[in-house]
């Protein structure tokens, strides 16, 4: 696995599918959670078939990073009888934790994988020290807490659990309106099962107020004309205060988001990796980072609960960025890039390069050219190949993405 300082913890990005596995690997993940076509809760993140998964587990651990796979759903009765042949075959692949919110299924995975790690997902709603003990004895190797926790909790829960266990809190990404996770709103609303990994997200709605006697006619909640998102969540970032969450004690730092772009995965992987390194190093937090968590999908940020209560989102459901993605670079030969295509973009526009190595570097684009190396004004035609100068080295997965003004 990959070296780290011994007081950094380790940074776990999400991949939802191969290119967003791709993109974590390279911007410095530690560790990857990703997912099989069945018992995950995300079940329109893409995922992985068997052969699929057996690959992210070779390409993880070429780049020296773990594998979790996430088997959380919390299942119904008819789902049990493949869950031993999966989790058997889980071991095989070579997975190297299983993320389980459910006893039985922790049962069967001590049974039928025995030699996988156990860490008890954030849908089991571990927010104390006895939860966290009594799972520890159980075979945990890890708890992801509840994201309902204050800091000062969590350095409580550190204090009074054994060493050996493993803390893993979220420290970015979207929230919802539920207790960690646990939810039956879609699945009465349109039937589909949020803890089965189909949720409709009907929390993120616009709603208005009915009244029995007066059928057919809406009244707004608020005085907002558009109605309000009731139940809409602001999204998390932690990314000012590594040093406060490494103190707490936590051991893993979790990037939400498998349903995310790769891109997202790309850029919030590599804002963490550098202010988690600088962190360990005693270096102070370099704004970039910030700046960096505002060029990905977002609705409005907080700090969770670790500072008390996040506050509610009410203006609309809808995300934004600082800047869009607009190519990938696929080659560099020391003079120019090729690349491909992932939005419009024009001659003349401004543009940002972005490496793992450092910051990112923008530039005016006075050069772009087709994959035949024909002068063009405009990149309209989505996985084109392009070739360009580009102000700086660069290597395989930087991105050129448009800033945003």
């Amino acid at each position: 696995m990959r070296k780290r300082a011994n007081n950094a913890p380790e940074l776990l990005a999400p991949a939802g599918d191969r290119e967003k596995l791709e993109m974590a690997l390279h911007y410095g993940a530690d560790a990857v959670y990703l997912a099989g076509k069945q018992y995950g809760l995300r079940a329109f993140a893409g995922n992985f078939d068997p052969d699929g998964l057996r690959e992210a587990v070779r390409m993880s651990h070429a780049a020296g990073a773990a594998v979790h796979v996430t088997v959380n759903v919390l299942p119904h009765e008819a789902e049990l009888p493949k869950l031993p042949e999966y989790l058997e075959f889980l071991a095989d692949a070579g997975a190297d934790a299983l993320i389980i919110a459910d006893l039985g299924v922790m049962a069967l995975a001590k049974r039928y994988a025995p030699r996988v790690a156990l860490h008890v997902s954030t849908q089991f709603g571990v927010i104390n020290s006895a939860t966290a003990k009594m799972l520890s004895d159980m075979g945990a190797q890890r708890v992801v807490l509840a994201r309902e926790m204050r800091l000062d909790e969590i350095a409580e829960v550190r204090a009074h659990t054994p060493q050996e266990l493993e803390l893993e809190a979220f420290v970015h990404g979207a929230m919802c309106v539920s207790f960690s996770g646990r939810c039956l709103l879609s699945n009465y609303m349109t039937g589909r099962d949020g803890n089965g990994g189909v949720c409709a997200q009907p929390c993120r709605w616009k709603y208005h107020l009915l009244e029995e006697k007066r059928p057919g006619q809406l009244f707004e909640i608020t005085q907002d004309a558009r109605g309000t998102h009731i139940m809409n969540s602001r999204d998390m970032c932690m990314i000012e205060h590594i040093p406060e969450l490494i103190a707490a004690g936590i051991s893993s730092f979790k990037i939400e988001g498998r349903m995310k772009s790769a891109y997202y995965a790309a850029v919030s992987t590599n804002a963490y990796r550098h202010a988690i390194d600088d962190a360990a190093a005693g270096r102070p937090f370099d704004p970039t980072w910030l700046d960096e968590c505002y060029k990905i999908s977002h609705r409005e940020y907080s700090t969770g609960f670790y500072f008390g209560e996040p506050g509610e989102y009410y203006r609309d459901n809808m995300y934004s960025s600082d800047a869009d993605v607009v190519a990938v670079v696929e080659r560099w030969d020391g003079e120019e890039a090729q690349l491909t295509e992932r939005n419009k973009f024009f001659r003349g526009d401004t543009l940002e390069l972005l490496n793992r190595a450092g910051a990112p570097v923008r530039f005016v684009c006075d050069d772009l050219r087709d994959g035949e190396g024909t002068p063009i004004d405009c990149a309209n035609h989505p996985m084109m190949p392009l070739r360009m100068r580009l102000p700086c080295a660069a290597e395989r997965l930087s991105i050129v993405r448009k800033i945003k003004t």
